[in-house]
This record gives structure tokens, C-alpha cells and sequence, in this order.
């Protein structure tokens, strides 16, 4: 079994206004030769909150260009990092937010469709947390109907949260669709203290989109192979579940990307694929 390598957007090139996690505007299109050049499948675009309206995955133009540049180059993109959605959750108290954000994963979807696009990651993380039973059945309400949208389409809609294991299964299970799916991020499960047997006991034949990242205990990312991430555990459990989506680099970054990115990708690579 071969499954995709790819890179969260961004990671191959300098930030974008400083910040660590970004859509790289304006030279979002240097990346696929570069990743290409590495040997890598795809990249996950973002979906920023900001300047979401000229984001190339919600325009005309962007998804042609998108498309032309992955026929010119192979890199593909499977996977979208809605990061949109953890400034407008869809259990916002504000129904304007709710509804903005609605139209908006509407039309990713339409667009994600074109695109050869397999999974939709909506995070459920920081202040977009599902902090209580409300919030989950807010959620759930506001979700739904795009929830019948992206089974039309085939496209998964990958929750990430910062949930226990029984907790996030718990929400999955709400929507009783097999197109409500898990994101499983590999550093952020180290960082919460989670046991990845008891996360791929609980739901792990639901986890369509994979993030390697390593973190401390209760802190932040650092490089691959140097935090608590238990790796050779989650790759014992991909192997077991035949688990066939990508594996996509959201690993840390400094502020060029390049350098640290290629040790990383050694690492993975000596590490971590799976035959």
C-alpha cells in the first residue's frame, strides 16, 4: 500500500506576514515545483479567515490555475486545512457567522469536487473548541446540511478536535454519515496526553487525513522525532487498519521552511512511510 506524502501549504516557502500556518498569497504557486522536486504527491491547501474571498480555492480563476498548475507539475491536492472555520465555527452564537460559514464550505465543496479533492479538515480546536454537550448539538445542527452536500460530492468533511477519544467518537457518530470523518494529527494528540492505541481502538477506522507533527507534553511543535508523538505506535495502527488516505507534513517550520523542511522529510522517509 502507498499512501500520498504531501505538505500542509506553506511549509516549503517563507511565511506569510509571520505567520507559522498560512495561505501564501500571492506566491502560492512557487510551492508545487518545489514539492515536486522533493518527490511529494500533494499539498494541503489552508483556507484562511483572512482574505478568504481572493483565497484561489473559492474563485473561478484560482481553481483553473490550481488545476493547470498540478497538470504541469503532478502535485495534487487531496486535502483542504479549512482553518476558516476557527474563526467562524459553525456553533457561533452569531447566525450571521454560521450562515457566511455555511455558504462558504458550500462552495469549497463545489469547488473541492473540481479539484480532485478527497477531505475537507474542519477544525474543532482553540477557540473553536466543542466545549460543551450545546456546542456539539449546535454543531451538529449547522453542520448537517453540508453534511449532505459533500456526500453528493464524495468529499469527506475531516473533523479535528482536541476532544478524548470517546468524546470524539461521540461526535462523529451524531451525524450517523460516512462522510464525517477524522483528522488525525499526530503532534496535537502528543501534546493532549493521548494514547494513539486507545484513539485508533476508539475511532480509528473513521481517520481519512493524516497530519505528522511532533509536540512536547502540553506545549508546542518541534522537530520530528524529538517530542512525545509516540510514531511507532500510529504507524503499527495505519499498518494494521490498512489506513489508505495521505500523510500530510504539518511538521515545524522556522521561518524560511526550506532547510528544516528537508530533515524533516528525511526523517519521515527513514521513519515513517508505509510500503
Amino acid at each position: 500500500m502507498k499512501n500520498l506524502l504531501g505538505v500542509m501549504q506553506g511549509r516549503l516557502l517563507p511565511k506569510f506576514k509571520g505567520r507559522y500556518q498560512a495561505h501564501p498569497v500571492g506566491y502560492w504557486q512557487d510551492e508545487f515545483p518545489i514539492a515536486k522536486s522533493f518527490g511529494l504527491d500533494c499539498i494541503e491547501f489552508i483556507l484562511d479567515y483572512n482574505d478568504y474571498e481572493i483565497n484561489p480555492l473559492l474563485t473561478d480563476s484560482g481553481v483553473s490555475e490550481i488545476l493547470n498548475i498540478i497538470r504541469e507539475t503532478g502535485v495534487k491536492v487531496v486535502s483542504v486545512c479549512a482553518d476558516y472555520f476557527m474563526e467562524a465555527p459553525f456553533h457561533s452564537e452569531d447566525r450571521k457567522i454560521v450562515e457566511t460559514s455555511q455558504n462558504v464550505l458550500s462552495l469549497l465543496l463545489k469547488n473541492g469536487k473540481k479539484l480532485g479533492v478527497k477531505d475537507i479538515v474542519i477544525p474543532c480546536v482553540d477557540q473553536s473548541s466543542l466545549r460543551s454537550e450545546a456546542d456539539k448539538e449546535v454543531f451538529r445542527e449547522n453542520l448537517s446540511p453540508l453534511v449532505k452536500e459533500a456526500e453528493e460530492l464524495g468529499i469527506n468533511l475531516s473533523l479535528e478536535t482536541d476532544l478524548d477519544p470517546k468524546g470524539f467518537l461521540q461526535v462523529i457518530k451524531m451525524f450517523d454519515s460516512d462522510a464525517v470523518t477524522v483528522n488525525y494529527d499526530i503532534g496535537n494528540s502528543a501534546s493532549l496526553g493521548f494514547d494513539p492505541d486507545t484513539e485508533f481502538d476508539d475511532y480509528g477506522v473513521h481517520i481519512t487525513d493524516i497530519h505528522i507533527k511532533d509536540r512536547k507534553l502540553n506545549s508546542g511543535s518541534v522537530e520530528l522525532g524529538t517530542g512525545d508523538a509516540q510514531f511507532e505506535k500510529v504507524l503499527k495502527k495505519i499498518k494494521t487498519l490498512n489506513y489508505s488516505g495521505p500523510l500530510i507534513m504539518q511538521a515545524y517550520r522556522d521561518d524560511e521552511g526550506l532547510e528544516i523542511f528537508k530533515r524533516q522529510l528525511d526523517w519521515v522517509r527513514r521513519n515513517f512511510l508505509i510500503e
